[in-house]
């Protein structure tokens, strides 16, 4: 199958409307070609008039390996033309950039959920583009997680850089068709063009969103392996906790634990609560010592959470509820557990982290109420996956 860049590249037609034309991207590591070229260098060696580039979070090529660590702007020492940061002195692209290109090309490979800033910074060009009057191209790139929904809607009050609108956790859209939603949704004025993607099966074995035939390539540092995209929807509410997400080993965000946490008591007990929610997938016990960030050079014991090889069941799995349930699982086991990690997530003040990641305090006062079961939080969360369905249904693509 064919990415965005992929048809771009390869269409006269759609060439021809960029010449003579100022073209800026907006790209990261993962925006290569089939062939593995960077985006950049080969619409640069195509003949593409490139007269700057954005880079999100982490960089365009990847400079920043930990979380919330910001990017300067810079000049690319390889095609001399200036690099301006989304993810520094600014988040929003400012005037002074607007004004070096034409047409920005969009081509970002997301991972399916809300929180990743990714779709944040393709909503905040967009609004800049409709505000100065530029083109804006989505090359679109697949859906890793695949089409499944899950989580609850971000409520009015809580939009951040995690939170770019009334999303679910896991959204189930191409970035490019999110780019369509958030157009019609904010009702922006702003020329939209999604290049499309060719043969990609959302539903089809063994990659289910992901293209068996491509080669993964880290979009952000942390993200390693599909493995990891598809546990991310639930494993992100990690970031929001004193446990360890795993950043400092070799699988971020696959994998959770503390120093003081008794993994095989915690599984036993999510097996107890809720054993529908540990569907899809197989949870084994790990210990490991991540080398920086959460309990630095400490031994922690934890879960590793699989959903790949002949475990993983695409319909059956739901990574929200599966890192929600253990959650619930340590909350039951230790009441006093210190949990949920209080300091300014995305620079979000006077917000519990966990509540700016889920978009509002529902999950947080699920798992504390030691009554709440899981049906309770079923029925809180369910209402907004079938309104999301209805609502996204018109901007499929594929």
């Amino acid at each position: 199958m064919n990415f965005g860049i992929d048809r771009l590249l390869a269409d006269p037609d759609l060439m021809a409307r960029l010449k003579g034309r100022r073209v800026a991207l907006v790209a990261h590591p993962a925006s290569t070609t089939r062939d593995l070229v960077h985006s950049l260098d080969a619409l640069v060696a195509a003949g593409v008039n490139v007269t700057a580039a954005f880079g999100p979070q982490h960089g365009l090529r990847g400079d920043k390996q930990d979380n919330m660590v910001e990017s300067p702007d810079y000049d690319d020492p390889v095609h001399r033309v200036p690099v301006f940061s989304l993810y520094g002195e600014v988040r929003r692209p400012t005037g002074q950039s607007m004004h070096t290109f034409d047409v920005v090309l969009v081509d970002l490979q997301d991972l399916g959920c809300r929180i990743y800033t990714f779709i944040t910074t393709l909503l905040y060009m967009l609004e800049a583009a409709a505000a100065h009057g530029k083109e804006v191209w989505v090359l679109d790139r697949p859906n890793p997680a695949g089409r499944p929904i899950e989580g609850l809607t971000l409520r009015a009050g809580w939009e951040s850089f995690v939170g770019a609108g009334p999303i679910p956790m896991r959204h189930g859209l191409t970035l490019g068709e999110l780019g369509a939603w958030f157009v019609a949704h904010f009702k922006l004025d702003v020329a939209y063009h999604v290049v499309p993607l060719e043969g990609w099966q959302p539903d089809a074995a063994p990659g289910f969103g992901w293209p068996p035939d491509r080669i993964w390539i880290n979009p952000s540092p942390n993200a390693a392996n599909l493995n990891m995209a598809r546990a991310y929807a639930g494993t992100v509410m990690l970031e929001g906790t004193t446990l360890s997400e795993g950043r400092g080993t070799t699988r971020p965000l696959e994998l959770f634990g503390a120093p003081d946490l008794d993994a095989r008591a915690v599984l036993a007990e999510m097996r107890h609560i809720a054993p529908h929610w540990l569907a899809g997938c197989a949870l084994r016990t790990i210990t490991f010592e991540p080398t920086f960030h959460k309990h630095v050079g400490q031994l922690c014991h934890g879960l590793h959470i699989h959903a790949e090889g002949d475990f993983y069941d695409h319909a059956a799995f739901q990574p929200w509820r599966l890192q929600a349930l253990a959650f619930k699982a340590i909350r039951r086991l230790h009441p006093d557990y210190p949990l949920w990690r209080d300091f300014p997530y995305e620079y979000e003040h006077g917000k519990l982290a966990i509540d700016v990641i889920n978009g509002g305090p529902g999950l947080r006062e699920w798992v504390d109420d030691a009554a709440a079961t899981p049906g309770d939080l079923d029925h809180l969360t369910e209402p907004d996956e079938a309104a999301w369905a209805e609502a996204r249904a018109p901007f499929l693509l594929y």
